[in-house]
């Protein structure tokens, strides 16, 4: 199959929780008017309750078993549509995750200091696995696991701490369109 024919024009956006994806997310539907998919969302739709609550019934894996689900569905309708993907920021994990990743389209890794995502973490009870005692060496382990696999599926890294979100859309418009005009 060629390469330049198949490859969808999705823009899929990866990274670490609070790195600002389901914000970042937004402003690209907002200006796009594509679609946007923001998978922990639709999980909890679908499950028909938070994720905490999934990760206190069903576990980390059982949480992890559902996203690789919806990302199968995702990418087996990726050449239909066009869309904007807001992933959770463990969908790295997974080998198959990281080859289906790569196959939606154009993938950005938000990313951003431990500070950073602490401020925008801090109060929020939505983020099961940082109920722990000591949250910043949590994200810090997480965070040297899961930044190399971000790097093997992006095709651009953006620091979000220092750009507001709409500046931060604008800048991935702009190499989106070079990557697809590229590869047309």
């Amino acid at each position: 199959m060629n390469e330049t024919q198949a490859t969808p024009k999705n823009i899929v956006l990866v990274g670490f929780m609070g790195s600002g994806k389901t914000t970042v997310g937004r402003e690209l539907h907002q200006r796009l008017g594509y679609p946007l998919v923001d998978m922990d969302q639709v999980i909890e739709e679908r499950a028909g309750k938070s994720i905490p609550a999934i990760f206190e019934e069903s576990g980390e894996a059982g949480f992890r078993e559902m996203e690789t689900s919806l990302l199968r569905e995702i990418t087996n309708h990726a050449g239909s549509e066009r869309r904007i993907i807001s992933t959770g920021g463990g969908i790295v994990g997974s080998e198959e995750n990281r080859t289906l990743l790569k196959q939606l389209g154009y993938v950005v890794w938000l990313s951003a200091p431990i500070k950073v995502i602490l401020e925008r973490t801090g109060k929020n009870r939505n983020r099961p696995l940082l109920h722990t005692d000591d949250p910043a060496a949590k994200i810090q382990l997480l965070m040297d696991q899961r930044n190399p696999l971000y790097e093997q599926v992006a095709h651009l890294k953006l620091d979000t701490s220092g750009l507001d979100f709409s500046e931060l859309a604008t800048g991935i418009l702009e190499c989106a369109r070079y990557f697809f005009t590229s590869r047309a």
